[in-house]
């Protein structure tokens, strides 16, 4: 190989690793599952909607889009606090007291972001000539943050960052708690039971969803006060899940092994199943 072309594709390699977005909120995985269960479950209206706001280049698959929030978070600084919420120690939320960002700004975490863009989305109907608001980029963001605020660590303790600052190995690889609940558990899973496919673990949880929970996702699909979002209880769900399972037990340095991934993980299947079914029910809101 040639010096010149040696020096471009060095050059290459260095931009790749400063541009390349790193994993927040569910990792690539869990965001994509999540999508594709709600896609499944969307009324006509609401999947004629979608179609139409998703970029061509999606192909009307939801769950290629899903990440998209995160990998703009370097060209849309001013979006990163809106992923997660940070609670006192407390095992519990309030959204006066904990949605605002590092400067106190109140309505800046992922609660007040879903109240946001579901308010735009809920404009589709507008003429075009009176649009305010780039909907497919309010349509990309809703589903990444309903998906996050379905993780339980997006709503953790802001002394530790959502377990971001807790050092643990997960088996033999070091790792923080927040990354073990982001992408660990579900790829662990994956490699164990659905031979890294994506798409048979979204078979399973749907399975679950028709079969073991068919009695509660009436439930989760119902909004409070006939409100068209509801994730104030999407958050007061997860600092409890937070606390009765990715806290408890764990410290620094703890070794989180098979009795941690056995038990944790129908805790990561329940909430992507709750967050799927929500994502949809919500869609269907909105564009009903």
């Amino acid at each position: 190989m040639g010096e010149c072309r040696m020096q471009k594709m060095l050059a290459f390699l260095s931009l790749m690793l400063v541009t390349l977005p790193p994993i927040y909120g569910w990792g690539t995985d869990g965001h994509s599952i999540i999508c594709k269960i709600a896609q499944t479950r969307l009324s006509e209206e609401a999947a004629d909607a979608v179609k139409q706001l998703l970029p061509k280049w999606a192909e009307d698959d939801l769950g290629s889009v899903c990440s998209w929030a995160d990998q703009v978070k370097f060209r849309y600084r001013w979006s990163s606090p809106l992923h997660f919420i940070n609670t006192p120690e407390t095992c519990s939320y309030q959204y006066k007291r904990d949605c605002k960002d590092e400067d106190g700004e109140a309505g800046r975490c992922v609660a007040g972001a879903i109240n946001n863009y579901t308010s735009q989305l809920l404009t589709y109907n507008a003429a075009a000539d009176k649009a305010e608001y780039n909907l497919t980029e309010s349509l990309l963001f809703l589903v990444h943050f309903i998906g996050d605020i379905h993780q339980p660590l997006h709503v953790g303790f802001a002394s530790d960052k959502g377990g971001n600052t807790i050092d643990v190995h997960w088996y033999k690889t070091k790792q923080v708690l927040h990354h073990v609940w982001d992408t660990n558990i579900i790829e662990t899973a994956e490699e164990r039971f659905y031979k890294s496919n994506v798409d048979d673990m979204v078979d399973a949880i749907q399975q679950n969803i028709t079969n073991e929970w068919a009695d509660q996702v009436k439930r989760w699909e119902t909004c409070s006060l006939n409100k068209t979002a509801c994730p104030d209880i999407y958050a007061s769900e997860g600092i409890k899940a937070a606390c009765d399972w990715a806290y408890k037990g764990v410290k620094e340095e703890s070794v989180l092994e098979d009795d941690y991934f056995v038990s944790r993980l129908p805790i990561i299947y329940w909430r992507l199943a709750q967050g799927g079914v929500r994502l949809a029910a919500t869609l269907n809101r909105i564009f009903g």
